[in-house]
């Protein structure tokens, strides 16, 4: 989860990365940090992505990950949950490089007048360009997209 400040207030938001591509397959964004947040980006992953064999969703401590409301989304989806250890900030790596990416890529690099214009601006980085164009040195130097079109063939 990361946030951002704006001309009116802040901002979070929430991704859910397929660990093999590394490709954003959920996100959302909100003005507040309740479980909801997690619970919409979870949601749009199992949309895009329709899992039919047993998915692990792997997260920090954080209390929107171990509440109740979020237990109960991924058992209705048939995820299990995995969470990291205490005080072990790299367990949660991957998630925690997307966020510095898109902070240092995208959010920090404008102000934004509304959270509208920053949700549109991140819907823009990670459609049309971090899943699309955004190259990976874990990939070969390929982006999420190509490497899924590669493993596919």
């Amino acid at each position: 989860m990361g946030r951002w400040t704006f001309s009116a207030g802040w901002g979070t938001r929430e991704s859910v990365i397929d660990i093999a591509s590394r490709r954003v397959v959920g996100w959302a964004t909100a003005d507040h940090l309740r479980a909801d947040l997690v619970a919409d980006a979870l949601t749009m992953a199992c949309r895009q992505r329709r899992p039919v064999r047993a998915v692990i969703f792997h997260s920090d401590r954080g209390y929107q990950y171990t509440s109740q409301q979020f237990a109960h989304l991924a058992d209705e989806l048939g995820i299990r949950l995995s969470v990291g250890r205490s005080g072990q900030c790299w367990d949660n790596a991957l998630a925690e490089s997307f966020f510095a990416t898109i902070k240092r890529e995208l959010l920090d690099t404008a102000a934004w007048p509304s959270r509208a214009t920053a949700r549109t601006a991140i819907f823009d980085f990670i459609e049309g360009w971090y899943n699309l164009h955004r190259l990976h040195s874990s990939l070969g130097y390929r982006s999420p997209a190509v490497y899924e079109t590669a493993l596919a063939a």
